[in-house]
């Protein structure tokens, strides 16, 4: 067993702060340092989604062929923008080697135990009543389509889930009718996962936060680190606008910032960022199912006190600039899906975005670098960040705590090849 440790974090989403909760339960003296107020980004505009059912990752196959199909529509759900840069380029073609079956089916229960581990650890959170009162809505997740082929794809799903012990229900129109009765649905019907969660990520967020401040952690807001000292291959130094800060052990949880870090120590660790958007409803919408309205890859969560409609993966680069025709697609996409509800101008012209950490093969980065002895690295959840912040939090700390890990981290080294 390790002995107590001082700790920073870099990266203030939910990879940094369960890391930081983990840790200060461990007993460990706990520094994140994140360069912006965290307020916003990918933690915050998700659609609040545990979801052990999204057992296919995000390189699958003819996933590169779609964003090129894609490559000059920017109102697309999978939109690549055309670049020349030669990190891109390098991360589109192991991206592209990593999109086969046998990849694809080697991934499968590596990512269902991440996800059952991840979900239990947030029950665990909740019943523990640090972050106050917040809800686990518990009524699973629809996969509702238009189309049979969308259909079809998703029983796909379900033939590959049921052997990993995972049940995908299919539901007729009048199935589907009586679980949302309020609302009226354009839809041939839908799949039901009743093994996923839901939840609403800034309430949680704000939560953690004030529990980590109250239990002695210390959080640098607005603070982007600068450079890295290091010395016998240990990190001996972390340096920021505003100060310097030591410490026994470094974790990286910048999301998709931290290849930029890790680059100052010469660690490759390939990302790209893939940006998502999200509406919020303020209005009663009357739905109560969270929903991934299939054909326009649109996820829809009631959350509490609002509606989210979140969607699209956009890679251009590090940016945060929001494009109307990705909004209108997404506020579209839900219309054509609820009859009758229409989303007020308002709430698109308040849309927000934050950008996915995505790695090459769509499993995260959990582990120890290679070069230097004190840095763990945890990030590249693609679209499962939220879903998997406190799993991915819980093994850092059994890595820094010199603890036997939840589970075999290999498949999710940072140094991995691909």
């Amino acid at each position: 067993m390790g002995k107590n440790k001082s700790v920073i974090v870099v990266g203030g989403g939910i990879v940094g702060l369960s890391t930081a909760y983990f840790l200060q339960k461990e007993g460990h003296e706990v520094t994140v340092l994140d360069k912006s107020d965290i307020t916003s980004g990918a933690s915050f505009v998700n659609a609040g989604y545990l979801t052990p059912s999204h057992i296919i990752s995000l390189a699958s196959p003819g996933m590169i062929t779609q964003g090129l199909k894609y490559m000059f529509n920017s109102a697309s759900p999978f939109y690549m923008k055309p670049r020349l840069d030669p990190e891109f380029i390098k991360w589109a073609w192991n991206f592209k080697k990593s999109s086969t079956k046998e990849k694809v089916a080697i991934a499968m229960p590596i990512i269902r135990d991440i996800n059952l581990l991840s979900r239990s650890l947030y029950e665990d959170m909740q019943k523990s009543g640090d972050l106050g009162d917040f809800e686990i809505g518990d009524k699973g997740l629809l996969m509702m389509y238009q189309t049979d082929a969308a259909r079809d794809h998703e029983i796909e799903v379900i033939e590959k889930a049921a052997p990993l012990g995972l049940e995908g229900k299919v539901l007729s129109l009048e199935e589907l009718k009586k679980l949302e009765p309020n609302v009226e649905l354009n839809a041939k019907g839908a799949i039901l996962w009743e093994c996923d969660r839901h939840t609403t990520p800034p309430l949680i967020m704000k939560r953690l936060l004030e529990h980590l401040e109250k239990s002695g952690v210390t959080i640098k807001k607005n603070e982007a680190v600068l450079d890295v000292s290091t010395s016998n291959g240990k990190i001996t130094e972390v340096k920021t606008e505003k100060s310097c800060y030591k410490a026994d052990e470094v974790v990286f949880a910048a999301g998709s910032w931290t290849t930029g870090i890790a680059k100052k120590l010469g660690v490759k660790v390939p990302l790209q960022a893939g940006k998502g958007y999200r509406i919020n409803m303020e209005a009663p919408t009357h739905i109560t199912m969270p929903a991934i309205l299939m054909e326009k890859k649109i996820a829809v969560t009631p959350m509490e006190g609002f509606t989210r409609f979140a969607g699209t993966m956009e890679f251009s680069g590090i940016n945060h600039t929001i494009r109307k025709e990705r909004v209108e697609a997404i506020a579209a996409g839900v219309e054509a899906y609820y009859t009758g509800l229409k989303i007020p101008e308002a709430d698109k012209s308040n849309a927000k975005c934050g950008l996915r950490p995505v790695s090459p093969d769509g499993l995260p980065y959990i582990g120890r670098a290679k070069a230097f002895s004190n840095l763990t690295i945890a990030t590249g959840h693609a679209m499962m960040g939220w879903s998997l912040g406190p799993a991915t939090g819980k093994m850092v700390t059994e890595i820094i705590s010199g603890k036997k890990l939840s589970m075999d981290i290999s498949p999710f080294h940072p140094q991995r090849r691909f």
